[in-house]
Formats: structure tokens, C-alpha cells, sequence
């Protein structure tokens, strides 16, 4: 028998990081006014680190839908997987060239796009699928806010949320 409803700890689960931070700065907050001078100065910088992880907390929580989604999710070094009941498939972050957010699918789908290979579709509620925010922030030039508004917005149709800059190849002239 547990206290907390399974939703209640579902609901306190997603917002995780953020109450950590909450946590650490009301912890440094302490440390500065409390105790005695000598603990001021970790107190600023778990002052500073909560903020940080707060901050943090919510860009994750803004990413999270709602869990039950079809197949799992899996990053594990630069490898985004993808299994599901009638799909599946592997993409690698560094070969990767565009990342699309497909709205016109039920549930919204992640679509990775690799040259030569086919496209990886991937619910946004699929179990797992949280762990793509860490593996999409890597991405180069990806804008972060733009991708959580994108997907808040809930698009009807196909929005590339990041593409790969093309270098010009060396046969080519500059001006």
C-alpha cells in the first residue's frame, strides 16, 4: 500500500527536476542567511545551481507529454532507438540531418531523417521518449524554445524544427 494516488506520483514524477532545484536554492538560501559566514559562499553556488536546475526542470516538464504511447525509446551513446509494434529503427545523432515535428499524425510524431536511410517516426508519447529532449538539445543550432513551443502549439501539419547547415562543397566558389 503506498500514500500517493498513482497519478499524484506520476504528476510529482514529471516535474522532478524542477522541485530539485527548488530544493537546492531553498537549501542555499539557508546556508547564506543561516549558519555563519564561512557556509555563504557554497550557499551562492547552490543558490546558483538551483536556479539553474529549475530552469532546467521546467524546459523538461514543457517537453514531457502525456505517457501510453505505442513502442519505446532508447538514447544510449548518440543513438536515438525506436521500438515499436509495427515499426522500429536506429538513427545517429551525429548523422543525423533533420528533425521534424509530424502534427497531421495521431499522436504527434517525431520524424529523423538520415541521408541514405529511411526516416525514423517516433510518437512524442512513446515510453521513453523524454530522453529525446537531451539528445535533441545536443543537436547544433537547435533552438531549444523553439521546439518546446512547437510542440506546446500542436501543429496539423509538418514543422521542421532543425535541419543540418550544408557546407559548400570544395568544388564550389565563394563570393
Amino acid at each position: 500500500m503506498t500514500f500517493f494516488r498513482p497519478e499524484a506520483k506520476a504528476a510529482v514524477w514529471r516535474w522532478r527536476e524542477a522541485f530539485a532545484g527548488v530544493l537546492l536554492t531553498l537549501f542555499g538560501v539557508w546556508l547564506v542567511s543561516g549558519p555563519g559566514f564561512l557556509l555563504a559562499v557554497p550557499g551562492y553556488g547552490a543558490i546558483g545551481g538551483g536556479v539553474v536546475l529549475t530552469w532546467l526542470g521546467i524546459q523538461r516538464r514543457r517537453f514531457r507529454g502525456p505517457d501510453g504511447g505505442t513502442g519505446a525509446v532508447q538514447v544510449d551513446e548518440g543513438q536515438i532507438s525506436y521500438f515499436g509494434p509495427l515499426t522500429g529503427g536506429t538513427v545517429a545523432l551525429r548523422e543525423m540531418d533533420r528533425l521534424t515535428l509530424e502534427g497531421n499524425m495521431f499522436p504527434a510524431h517525431w520524424r529523423l531523417s538520415q541521408q541514405g536511410q529511411p526516416p525514423l517516426l517516433i510518437p512524442v508519447n512513446a515510453a521513453g521518449a523524454d530522453a529525446l529532449f537531451d539528445a535533441f538539445a545536443a543537436l547544433p543550432g537547435l533552438r531549444t524554445e523553439k521546439m518546446l513551443n512547437t510542440l506546446r502549439a500542436e501543429p496539423h501539419g509538418a514543422v521542421v524544427i532543425w535541419q543540418r547547415a550544408t557546407t559548400p562543397s570544395a568544388g564550389t566558389l565563394l563570393h
